[in-house]
């Protein structure tokens, strides 16, 4: 039995898998998965009810499985018509960055607009999207997988 906190089989296989670089998209449960994503890119649909489980939980467990060297999250796009609904950065944002300072990671959240977040996932380096159930508006992350590093 495993004791991490990520148990999920097809998750921890393409992880174990990804090298320097590969990216992961954790989605919302608004995000079109099935056509937004890298060529190479395995899709795990975790949707379980709305609002469960939520990007930042399934960003917890992986945070806790590899190491990331990157955090992109998709910016706001001031001109987008949902934008309104969302006049400063996203609640959810100031989570990820508590998620972070608790695992001591030197991340930042870093906002890829809209349209250039989509471009960036359909990377060749995009390995897996995990999709959630998250009902947070620009919940989506999108990570870049580190390497070991000697001490």
């Amino acid at each position: 039995m495993l004791n991490g906190p990520l148990l999920h089989p097809d998750i921890l296989r393409v992880l174990a898998r990804s090298g320097h670089h590969s990216k992961v998209l954790i989605a919302d449960g608004n995000y079109p998965a099935l056509n937004k994503r890298g060529p190479r890119a395995e899709l795990v649909s975790l949707q379980l009810v709305p609002g469960l489980p939520t990007v930042a939980q399934v960003f917890e467990a992986v945070l806790a499985a590899v190491q990331i060297d990157e955090v992109f999250t998709m910016g706001v796009d001031r001109a987008d018509s949902y934008a309104a609904a969302t006049p400063g950065d996203p609640p959810v944002w100031a989570e990820y960055r508590r998620i972070l300072a608790a695992a001591k990671s030197p991340c930042e959240v870093a906002p890829i607009v809209k349209w250039d977040f989509y471009a960036a996932v359909a990377s060749d380096d995009h390995v897996l999207t995990i999709q959630t159930a998250d009902t947070q508006p620009w919940a989506n992350l999108l990570l870049s997988v580190g390497c070991r590093t000697f001490s």
